[in-house]
């Protein structure tokens, strides 16, 4: 990557209004961009029914799907949905989400989250809240799993079973989600994750609904992406980094000294700007220092000469060329006057053309 992605927002263009992809009655995240064999660039996004509140309707109803255009930066028009419901039964069955497409070899490979609930679909008269029991059900049910294909437009094959559980008696007990894989050339792979623990009765100072802690992140390693997956440490990554901010919505890529990420400065601890990114660099995957300069705002120069200041940037991910150097930022964004989604009326996938 020949730039300095600890400044990465020094290097952006103007964002195109009508590029990205949306969806009329839909909300729209996660977005994850490929160049096909077809010539054309494919993103992969998660969308829900916006008869359902945004969230948390993404963890009982969400649903991947492919859009195409011929450029990066857009309009992504929808093509097809790729992973959708498929029975309680599944443990993938409800939702999936967190779509990123990955590809090694001849095989794309399509990281994602899913989840299940054995109860009714949800109605969308509005009635859904975080005290659903489909939406507590399939919280506590998030895994992490690789569907793969031959092609970009498929088909692919959806795996049985996760290829990321969670594990009993450590700190990422409770789920496992938002995969953020980084693939050597001999198929190896490290996979950064989201996590939470569960806490002991009586629920006192803990976050969320009392019953589980605040979100951490963990490391895994596969020799070949097809799995196993073992932790590499027993401990959060950035515990004990003297600021215990939380980091949210990884993105790592190679570099020559190891590894680097841009990620979510879910509280602004790292950065003192709730939402905005953070640049962290490790040489072995699991010790990360971050920079004390956040790589980018929520605040983004639009092609029709307005800056804005967006709800969220969440989910970053950077297209690079066959030179290996990074060319496009996307990031899922929203309309919200404040960093979360308690003020959004509409939601969607942004490109950021970087110079």
């Amino acid at each position: 990557m020949n730039r300095n992605a600890a400044d990465l927002g020094a290097y952006f263009l103007p964002a195109p209004v009508h590029g990205g992809f949306a969806m009329e009655g839909y909300w729209v995240w996660c977005g994850s961009v490929a160049k096909g064999e077809d010539g054309n660039y494919h993103m992969f996004a998660s969308r829900w029914k916006k008869s359902l509140p945004f969230h948390p309707g993404w963890g009982v109803a969400s649903e991947i799907v492919r859009a195409v255009s011929p450029t990066p930066e857009g309009p992504y028009r929808f093509a097809e949905v790729v992973l959708g419901p498929r029975g309680a039964g599944w443990w993938d069955g409800r939702s999936a989400h967190n779509p990123v497409i990955q590809k090694c070899g001849d095989t794309y490979l399509l990281f994602y989250i899913g989840t299940t609930f054995p109860y009714p679909d949800v109605p969308e008269d509005g009635s859904l809240t975080h005290d659903s029991y489909q939406w507590l059900c399939a919280r506590a049910h998030k895994r992490i799993g690789i569907a793969t294909a031959k092609s970009i437009l498929g088909p692919w094959q959806r795996p049985g079973r996760p290829a990321l559980d969670v594990r009993p008696g450590y700190f990422d007990d409770f789920l496992v989600s938002n995969p953020a894989p980084c693939l050597h050339e001999d198929g190896s792979c490290l996979l950064i994750y989201k996590t939470r623990t569960y806490r002991k009765p009586p629920y006192t100072g803990c976050t969320g609904n009392g019953m589980f802690s605040g979100m951490k992140l963990g490391a895994a390693w596969a020799g070949h992406w097809s799995g196993p997956f073992r932790r590499l440490a027993d401990r959060p990554l950035f515990e004990g980094d003297g600021t215990e901010g939380i980091v949210e919505d990884p993105f790592v890529w190679k570099t020559d000294g190891g590894y680097a990420m841009i990620a979510k400065d879910w509280d602004g601890a790292y950065t003192g700007d709730a939402g905005s990114a953070v640049y962290a660099r490790s040489t072995n995957g699991v010790d990360w220092k971050v920079s004390p300069e956040p790589a980018f705002s929520r605040d983004v120069l639009w092609d029709d000469g307005v800056t804005r200041r967006m709800g969220n940037l969440d989910r970053p991910f950077l297209l690079f060329d066959e030179a290996g150097n990074a060319t496009h930022l996307f990031a899922a964004t929203n309309d919200g006057s404040e960093a979360g989604f308690k003020t959004m009326t509409r939601s969607w996938n942004l490109c950021i053309p970087l110079r």
